[in-house]
């Protein structure tokens, strides 16, 4: 399975707009692929959306594109508020849960990390020793790797009710030693970041 990421960085203001024409225009995309998610970014980068779509290939990938170009069933009519795209592609690790519609929210946190160049089998046998564990305090969205874009990246998104509850299950996580699993202490992180977002109302994870 191929995961591809787009993130669009969009003007004040029209975020709502930009959720509301992506839901008009879906289910006519979605007879040629069906989208796992629509986030917009409620703590960390203003104005952005970030929406994930789940091909067999990248074979698929191009030609279900080309299709809907074709076609002309995408992309909607949102142009005129977008200010800078971004697209990346990732391969999901062998205990990433399937891309499926839930509602498991409504807060995610997608935490991207940067790994030193050789560290992701390292990485991926330090999370499969301990994933079990933690996946019993709150729900794992995907952990994946990249393919495409930036190089060496790891990228996990775990599901909350919300912040409270977030800090909670972390906290809770540490003092028990259920988590983390302990990547960056072992220098296979190089560099770390997140954010909180919440789904648009066509989101399927919610």
């Amino acid at each position: 399975m191929i995961i591809e990421v787009r993130t669009y960085q969009l003007k004040p203001g029209s975020v709502a707009e930009v959720e509301k024409r992506f839901g008009e225009w879906l289910p006519r995309r979605e007879k040629l692929s069906r989208l796992a998610a629509l986030w917009h970014t409620e703590v960390g980068p203003l104005n952005e959306i970030t929406h994930v779509w789940t091909y067999d290939s990248f074979e698929q990938r191009g030609t279900v594109r080309a299709e809907a170009i074709r076609t002309e069933v995408w992309p909607p009519p949102i142009q005129e508020f977008v200010v800078a795209m971004q697209t990346e592609a990732f391969i999901p690790a062998p205990f990433s849960p399937a891309l499926e519609p839930r509602q498991v929210g409504p807060l995610f946190e997608i935490r991207s990390y940067t790994l030193a160049p050789g560290a992701l089998p390292g990485m991926i046998e330090r999370w499969a020793a301990k994933i079990e564990q933690r996946v019993k305090l709150s729900p794992l969205v995907g952990a994946w790797y990249s393919e495409f874009g930036g190089l060496n990246k790891w990228v996990h998104i775990w599901a909350y009710a919300d912040a409270a509850e977030r800090q909670r299950i972390r906290a809770d996580a540490v003092a028990r030693g259920v988590w983390p699993p302990g990547g960056a202490a072992s220098g296979l992180v190089l560099k770390q970041e997140n954010k909180l977002v919440m789904p648009a109302p066509c989101s399927p994870l919610r």
